[in-house]
């Protein structure tokens, strides 16, 4: 079975298009393809990817399993493991390893949940 070459008639479309605005072309669509996928990470997360974040942000696996499970316990994966140990840190003017640490030594969750409580993101 061989496919009918029907390029020619496909490509009509594009035929008057300059260099320039076939690329144009391709990044919008490009564009339209990746938008649900940004969509989709930006509001939604798993304990996995948080202590994935962690690990990245030089936290070993223990230590971030520690903060994802006391993140759970508290209802706020959906901020962000990594932003809430940033933001606790430049809360408190602390290091931003320091702060996790607090975290996984059970110290600081009050002043995450003030941070966090009134909806920010």
């Amino acid at each position: 079975m061989k496919r009918e070459d029907d390029f020619k008639e496909r490509r009509k479309h594009l035929a008057s298009l300059s260099e320039a605005e076939l690329e144009q072309r391709f990044w919008e669509l490009a564009e339209k393809i990746v938008d649900p996928l940004i969509e989709l990470s930006e509001k939604n997360t798993t304990p996995s990817i948080e202590r994935s974040v962690l690990l990245r942000m030089g936290f070993s696996s223990l230590e971030a399993q520690s903060i994802v499970e006391g993140i759970i316990d508290r209802g706020l994966l959906g901020k962000g493991a990594g932003h809430i140990v940033y933001r606790l840190a430049m809360d408190k003017n602390m290091e931003i390893r320091d702060a996790g640490l607090k975290l996984v030594d059970g110290e600081m969750w009050d002043d995450v949940v003030k941070i966090f409580q009134g909806g920010e993101k």
